[in-house]
């Protein structure tokens, strides 16, 4: 019996570790984009709008910061087998829907940070700052900005491509994808 075969049969759900970091990500996603799109809501140059936008880039931080650990809590614990199996097609998509997710895990939180360092010069933490390895280029940080809008948005539709897939496999298919992840 191979290790892989054997780690499948093991469990059937994530490891709690994974469990809890996954919906822990998962909301935090959520509120950078309530954040990000609330902040229409508030006065440009405002106080108000000033939190939000720092929020939903702190919240993109922690998204950041927690990629790795998920990644390595993932790879170390148990791979529950879906049962009944996929189909390869099947399989396939949704191989390739994950790693587009954790790409875009970690690819908006680095362009978040990007576009900071290349138009402040820095993250300020408190009292601090965290200068920045780059030198500081306006027109550079707004093109990278563009661009994690964009992919943020595409990254949305993603999501909802997961979420849709998930909803399926548990009310027509009638397999256990969203039970190994409760």
């Amino acid at each position: 019996m191979s290790s892989t075969t054997h780690r499948d049969a093991t469990s059937p759900r994530y490891s709690a570790t994974s469990r809890r970091l996954h919906w822990l990500m998962a909301a935090l996603v959520v509120l950078a984009y309530v954040l990000i799109t609330s902040r229409g809501w508030f006065e440009k140059g405002s106080a108000l709008r000033l939190s939000v936008v720092q929020g939903h880039f702190w919240v993109g931080i922690a998204v950041f910061a927690l990629v790795l650990p998920r990644l390595l809590a993932r790879l170390a614990g148990p791979t529950p087998a879906i049962v009944p199996p996929l189909n390869p097609l099947t399989h396939a998509a949704s191989k390739i829907t994950h790693v587009a997710l954790y790409a875009f895990l970690l690819l908006q939180p680095a362009m978040g940070m990007l576009v900071v360092f290349l138009e402040r010069g820095g993250i300020p933490l408190g009292g601090l700052m965290l200068p920045s390895p780059f030198e500081m280029n306006q027109h550079l940080a707004h093109r990278i900005e563009d661009l994690h809008i964009t992919v943020g948005t595409a990254f949305y539709y993603v999501i909802a491509l997961h979420i849709v897939a998930v909803l399926w496999h548990h009310f027509v298919r009638r397999d256990n994808v969203l039970k190994r992840m409760l």
